[in-house]
C-alpha cells in the first residue's frame, strides 16, 4: 500500500479549505467547515477503538485528511454528479466530498465491517442524506447493480495503479473518469497499469500535480473511461489474488 506521507506537520485553518474549495468555484460556509471539523471529530474519537488512521495530530488531519480530500474538487463536474469513494476506510476522501458538494451522491466502498460501520454512523451523526456506505469489496459492486454506474470514481491509498484500475474502472461510467490520489511513486506504477486500464476501457493515465502545506510531492491520476469495461473485469479476488493483469 502506498501511503501520501508528510514530513512535519503544520497546522491548517478553515482557510486552507476556504481556498481549496474556491478554485472550484465553490464558497466554503461556515455550516460546512462546521461539519468538516465534527468529522474530524467523529474519526478521532472512532480511532481510538479502531485503526482508521494513523494521524494522531488534529492539525495535520486537517490537512492530510480534509485537504487533501477537497485537492479533487476542482476535477469534479459542475452539475450534480454520482461519485464512488473505493476503499474509503476512515471516509477519505468521500466524506468531506459529500460535504462540501451536497449535490452529489456520494457511495462509500468498504469491506471491512468495523471501518463500515464507522462510516455509517458517521453519515448519520453528520445528517448526510447524500451519502450510501456500501459494505461490500470493490470487486463485488464492479459485477453488480453498481457496475459502469458512476461519473466519478476516487480512491487514496489503496493500491498500486493496475489493481486500482482494475477495481475501479468497473465500476466508472463510460464518459466518466477514475481519480487516484497518490505519491510520486505512481510513476513507477504507469507502464504495469496499462493492461487493466485498457481492459477497463480508459484512456492513458494523466497526472496531476496538486500542492498543500507541509507534504510531499501529491498527485491526482486521471484515466478517463471512453468504452465499456472488457466482461472478464474485475476478476474474482480469490483467483486474482497476487496476480495483477
Amino acid at each position: 500500500m502506498q501511503l501520501r506521507h508528510a514530513p512535519r506537520m503544520l497546522s491548517a485553518m478553515p482557510e486552507l479549505w476556504k481556498q481549496l474549495a474556491a478554485r472550484a468555484s465553490i464558497d466554503l460556509d461556515q455550516p460546512a467547515i462546521d461539519k468538516l471539523n465534527h468529522y474530524l471529530d467523529l474519526l478521532f474519537a472512532a480511532n481510538a477503538t479502531m485503526n482508521l488512521t494513523r494521524i494522531t495530530d488534529r492539525a495535520a488531519a486537517e490537512i492530510q485528511h480534509v485537504a487533501d480530500a477537497l485537492t479533487l474538487l476542482p476535477f469534479l463536474p459542475a452539475e450534480p454528479f454520482s461519485l464512488a469513494d473505493v476503499g474509503s476506510g476512515g471516509g477519505v476522501p468521500g466524506l468531506p466530498l459529500a460535504i462540501v458538494r451536497p449535490d452529489a451522491r456520494v457511495t462509500l466502498i468498504e469491506s471491512t465491517k468495523k471501518k463500515a460501520a464507522f462510516l455509517q454512523s458517521a453519515v448519520q451523526q453528520l445528517e448526510l442524506r447524500n451519502v450510501t456506505v456500501l459494505p461490500v469489496r470493490a470487486e463485488e459492486a464492479g459485477r453488480g447493480e453498481q457496475r459502469e454506474h458512476f461519473d466519478i470514481v476516487a480512491a487514496r491509498a489503496v493500491a498500486t495503479l493496475n489493481w486500482l484500475a482494475e477495481w475501479c474502472l468497473p465500476l466508472t461510467k463510460v464518459g466518466g473518469r477514475m481519480l487516484a490520489m497518490k505519491g510520486p511513486k505512481v510513476r513507477e506504477e504507469l507502464d504495469g497499469s496499462r493492461r487493466s486500464v485498457h481492459s477497463g476501457g480508459g484512456m492513458p493515465p494523466v497526472l496531476h500535480p496538486v500542492e498543500l502545506p507541509g507534504m510531499n510531492e501529491l498527485l491526482i491520476v486521471e484515466i478517463r473511461k471512453t468504452s465499456i469495461t472488457f466482461d472478464t473485469v474485475p476478476r474474482d479476488p480469490t483467483t486474482a489474488k497476487g496476480r495483477p493483469l
